[in-house]
């Protein structure tokens, strides 16, 4: 139609593709939304002198930066002073008692709370909007760990209570207060990783990042208070111990922050203090885990997400009969050798010496297991050609990086444990078990590791994988010749055709073979004859890839569970060993071993919940 009709003209690109040539129809130009921030922009009058803005130059990011910057140093100073409030009682630092810091854990808190309560009302007033969700993060499984944990923690609550009322006398209010702030405080703070966990944040993005960061230190100040009166507890049973093993140049003062009163009834008040003693390794899991969640809700205020979605995860119990097996005899051997180390270290220097040499041939021999294990997961995944996924995912970095991070933890006390194997003068007989131990510690956690990141970035099937099982189901068919008419017909089958005998061929995993050949040919020859040996052969090896992964997996899991158990429950052959304090002296290693030990134990926890997301996706 000309333009004097009134039609409108048209654009550049239609009117070169028109004089491009006229031996097709033209093709009309694909009509370009734009965003109605950018509509408002463009249409918005630009006040005179201005200049316009550079093609290319991108303006919003930079106010986000600054606010992740701004808010991250807040995070920093509140967790430094903190830690230094912490690190003043722990010293007996005079003017600084424990209700100073009580005092400051409840009003962080308390400040916690008033942040959660209006960003849950304030998602209930906007409920019918469209909200972005991350998919990788807060997993159904892990929110169901960090509620088991919690419902110890308030457990443990209920006994801070009872302990306070018993000692009520020569206690201050604030270990009273704290208690019963901190029990209200997991509650809601559960309740809003179930309900938030995912979200990705898009509105108030500034005063979110203050408020999620906040959180993210407070617990992890939690966090530190309960390492630190574990580590005091563990030190006073050590330095007690130190004596039956012949170590009497080793100082023994003991750091004693118990109350100057009397509890009655004292039956009940040893019980109270033993089942504190008992639950505090849970609580300390629950607010590491805790703040980790809500670092990952943190780094997804104002991210973009693409159009991926998470593959659903599944949790199936089939073919991991001798992982599974092998993992509980580890488990149920744990739970013995914690509990005869125990009764035996520190009755006498016999007994103690045997505990350790007890404790020492256990953990080798599982270590090796565990290392093997490793290489096999590792070796099949070398064999695999699968894509790896290298999309931008938080979650999976920050387990990553966990990984490797908290593994330094053990690696500075396994190496300190070889040096001073290495350089002492004197070494008693079960002292040269730590050198494999603390050897294969370094090398089963690099091995662990690498097996558990690179699960971690096994992506989805891909294009290659369906070629690849084309190429399969062709050579089955014994053709030589005609390659792409029968890949093309392989094609149809596992596509179009429905399975046959109730057996449905894998074509998404490459790993099973099409019986016989294609349809048409079974329907010709009438013949339902066995596949060919090189075709079961493929589709076994497949299928035994992934069962291997999966007990690798699950035996993997329940080892790691397995050792987090002796040093959360005082089983701790590095402070029971003695020789490093004579090498290093008694107070560097000690504190080595204080910073370093947390991490180690968490290691565990975390890698076994790495390892059930990596068993869920094979």
């Amino acid at each position: 139609m000309p333009e004097g009709l009134g039609a409108p003209a048209l654009p550049r690109a239609a009117a070169s593709a028109s004089d491009a040539g006229s031996s097709g129809p033209v093709a009309c130009p694909r009509p370009q939304l734009a965003a109605p921030g950018s509509m408002q922009s463009a249409e918005a009058p630009r006040p005179p002198g201005s200049r316009a803005p550079r093609p290319g130059a991108v303006r919003a990011p930079f106010p986000q930066k600054l606010a992740e910057a701004l808010s991250s140093q807040y995070g920093l100073n509140v967790f430094v002073a903190g830690l230094l409030l912490l690190l003043a009682w722990a010293v007996h630092a005079s003017g600084v008692g424990k209700s100073d810091l009580l005092s400051l854990l409840s009003a962080l808190m308390l400040l916690q709370l008033v942040w959660m309560l209006w960003y849950v009302r304030r998602s209930r007033a906007h409920r019918r909007l469209i909200r972005l969700r991350d998919t990788h993060a807060g997993a159904s499984w892990l929110r169901g760990s960090i509620t088991l944990f919690a419902v110890i923690t308030i457990i443990l609550g209920g006994l801070k209570v009872g302990y306070f009322v018993g000692f009520s006398k020569c206690l201050s209010a604030a270990e009273g207060v704290f208690p019963v702030t901190h029990t209200v405080h997991t509650l809601l703070q559960v309740f809003f990783l179930w309900g938030h966990a995912k979200d990705i944040i898009q509105s108030f993005k500034t005063l979110e990042r203050f408020g999620v960061i906040h959180s993210v230190f407070t617990n992890l100040l939690l966090w530190a208070n309960g390492v630190l009166n574990e580590s005091k507890h563990q030190l006073n049973e050590h330095k007690e111990r130190l004596i039956t093993l012949g170590f009497g140049n080793i100082t023994t003062a003991l750091d004693d922050h118990t109350p100057q009163c009397n509890c009655s009834p004292l039956p009940l008040c040893s019980a109270i203090s033993h089942g504190i003693y008992y639950l505090s390794p849970f609580n300390i899991e629950y607010q590491i885990l805790a703040s980790t969640m809500l670092y990952v809700l943190w780094k997804n205020i104002g991210r973009k997400v693409d159009n991926h979605q998470h593959q659903k995860m599944q949790l199936t119990s089939s073919g991991v009969v001798v992982g599974a097996a092998l993992g509980l005899t580890a488990l149920a051997a744990t739970i013995g050798v914690v509990v005869v180390y125990l009764i035996r270290i520190g009755r006498s220097k016999t007994k103690s010496e045997s505990a350790l040499i007890m404790f020492y041939l256990y953990a080798i021999v599982l270590l090796m297991l565990m290392g093997a294990a490793g290489l096999v997961g590792i070796r099949i995944y070398r064999m695999d050609e699968k894509s790896l996924d290298e999309s931008k995912n938080p979650a999976r970095k920050l387990d990553s990086d966990l990984l490797v991070g908290t593994a330094s933890g053990s690696w500075l006390i396994s190496w300190g444990s070889i040096l001073a194997i290495l350089c002492a003068e004197d070494r008693p007989p079960y002292t040269w078990y730590s050198l494999p131990y603390s050897v294969l510690v370094i090398v089963e956690k690099y091995v662990q590791n690498l097996f558990i990141i690179e699960s971690a970035h096994r992506g989805p099937e891909t294009l290659s994988e369906d070629i690849r099982t084309l190429r399969v189901v062709t050579v089955c068919n014994g053709s030589a010749s005609g390659l792409a008419s029968s890949c093309l017909e392989a094609g149809g089958v596992a596509r179009d055709q429905p399975p046959r005998g109730g057996h449905s061929p894998r074509a998404a995993s490459g790993d099973a073979c099409l019986g016989g050949g294609s349809g048409e040919e079974e329907e010709e020859s009438g013949s339902g004859g066995p596949p060919s040996p090189a075709c079961c052969l493929r589709s076994l090896q497949g299928t035994a890839k992934r069962r291997v992964l999966r007990n690798v997996a699950a035996f993997l899991f329940l080892c790691n569970i397995s050792l987090w158990i002796p040093p959360a429950f005082g089983c701790r052959p590095e402070y029971d060993n003695g020789l490093e304090e004579i090498v290093f002296g008694f107070e560097p290693w000690i504190i080595v071993v204080n910073l370093a030990m947390p991490f180690s134990i968490f290691y565990r926890m975390h890698a076994a919940a790495s390892l059930f997301e990596v068993y869920c996706k094979i």
